[in-house]
């Protein structure tokens, strides 16, 4: 079993809500998202709490040493972004990296589902999220894990690496004019 946190005002990175994606070209494809903290957001905290109580309730007594072991080889779901401060907005902050097999809900401020010609939500944009954080134990190893469920758009950022949008009125309105002009 889980444990959800809906997390509030982050910063998207690396959206894939409308098409899912392998990673580097393997594996099963699906919807992700990262999301930015700042290192002394309070949510940090709560997400560590979370995954302690994922580890508790899947490793028991041996949680403690098994989630020591986990932070120190990066293998949970909230990670330090200095390990990606190649890219933009990820130093000196954290981030959590979820995804999802099924479909991800995106919504607008007023909970309107939004479509990806919407434009929104964007890499740099703030959003809530929700992800439900889970223990995994298997042949492919221990990690804890975070399945990406909604993301919410809440309010314009910068855009990372990217230009902004473009605006219908920089095209010329062409039906004004005489299709034979058109040559």
């Amino acid at each position: 079993m889980g444990k959800q946190v809906t997390l509030k005002n982050v910063r998207l990175a690396f959206p894939q809500l409308w098409e899912a994606k392998q990673v580097n070209g393997e594996g099963k494809p699906a919807f992700s998202a990262a999301f930015l903290l700042s290192e002394d957001d309070p949510q940090v905290d709560a997400i560590n709490e979370a995954i302690d109580e994922v580890g508790t309730e899947k490793w028991g007594a041996k949680a403690k040493t098994v989630l020591a072991a986990l932070r120190g080889k990066d293998a949970v779901a909230i990670h330090n972004g200095d390990t990606k401060g190649q890219y933009e907005g990820f130093e000196g902050n954290y981030f959590v990296s979820a995804r999802s097999y099924t479909q991800v809900l995106v919504v607008d401020r007023n909970r309107t589902q939004l479509a990806q010609s919407s434009g929104k939500p964007y890499a740099g944009c703030y959003v809530d999220a929700n992800v439900e954080f889970w223990a995994q134990d298997n042949q492919w190893g221990k990690r804890i894990n975070a399945t990406l469920r909604w993301v919410q758009f809440r309010k314009d950022g910068d855009a990372f690496a990217a230009a902004p949008p473009a605006d219908v009125d920089e095209i010329e309105d062409l039906s004004v004019e005489d299709e034979d002009d058109l040559v």
